[in-house]
């Protein structure tokens, strides 16, 4: 008999996610097994100095179950929508330099919080998880299907990321240890965002980046903050691209309006989201007819028994 039609949705994750999914999975099987490796492997402020290695482990090591298994359904089911439009090579390279560039914006962080509040627990709390790359994952989605609604939660795809973070920061109020994962989250989708919008390659067009008006640094925000945001994030886009943009191409700023930005296209960014779209298209397609094939084959087998 053929399994039911929902299964279609736990289907066509790539081998890529699941490689991935098992690095998490056994991430977390080993600091049960050994709780010590936790000391060397997650992001311990403290002691990243000689072990610089942890700014590359610490995001894939899950210390809770809840963690592992939020991560791994997260890692494939946004990976199914994004590796076919990026290529496996691109999900790869972003999923590395986003967690390394969060990793070291987290230890920055923790070392300026213990100097500030003279706390030692800054720097000697296990970090780990994650939670950054699934938030810059987050940015993805928004980035090739930003108009897309989501069924279940009724709002587009373009707010997820802002909503991860006000959930994060709401939540954080209520526990003890936020500095564990607030951060990292907020800081995993500025690095997503920072690679998508500046250094994301493109060898079709040999261009980098996305320089469109509805993937700024703004767009995070609503409308009625963005004339606030905008002043403020073009300070920020012209430290970043090393230039003062003084031409009347640039007023508005890429980080907060959509200037277009040194050696990117405009139309390659709306290509992407065309290709996103397309994406979702075909694998919303394929479901619908796994599970129709699926029904249609419940049906038969019924009619076969009866």
């Amino acid at each position: 008999m053929s399994s039911p039609a929902g299964t279609s949705l736990f289907t066509g994750f790539t081998k890529l996610c699941k490689g991935l999914a098992l690095i998490l999975v056994g991430g977390h099987i080993l600091v049960q097994i050994l709780p010590a490796s936790v000391n060397v492997l997650a992001l311990i402020p403290a002691r990243t100095i000689p072990f610089v290695w942890n700014l590359i482990t610490a995001g894939y090591i899950e210390q809770t179950v809840y963690g592992v298994v939020v991560s791994t359904l997260g890692l494939l089911f946004m990976g199914k929508l994004l590796e076919p439009v990026w290529g496996s090579k691109e999900f790869l390279k972003f999923i590395f330099i986003v967690n390394f560039l969060t990793s070291v914006c987290v230890f920055i962080t923790a070392i300026a919080l213990y100097y500030i509040m003279r706390q030692e627990n800054y720097l000697y709390m296990p970090i780990s998880g994650f939670h950054g790359i699934l938030s810059a994952l987050l940015v993805g989605i928004k980035q090739i299907i930003p108009d897309q609604e989501l069924s279940l939660l009724k709002i587009k795809a373009k707010w997820l990321p802002s909503i991860m973070i006000l959930l994060s920061i709401a939540v954080s109020f209520f526990t003890a240890e936020s500095a564990a994962y607030l951060p990292t989250i907020i800081f995993g989708t500025y690095m997503g965002w920072i690679y998508l919008r500046y250094m994301q390659s493109k060898t079709e067009t040999k261009h980098r980046g996305d320089p469109s008006d509805d993937f700024g640094f703004s767009s995070f925000f609503p409308e009625f903050l963005r004339p606030v945001i905008d002043p403020i994030a073009s300070i920020f886009h012209r430290m970043f691209c090393g230039r003062s943009d003084t031409s009347g191409e640039a007023h508005g700023s890429a980080l907060g309006g959509g200037a277009p930005l040194p050696g990117s296209d405009p139309i390659e960014a709306s290509r992407r989201r065309e290709r996103g779209a397309r994406a979702l298209e075909e694998r919303l397609a394929s479901e619908k007819l796994a599970s129709a094939r699926s029904t249609e084959e419940l049906k038969k087998d019924a009619a076969e028994n009866v």
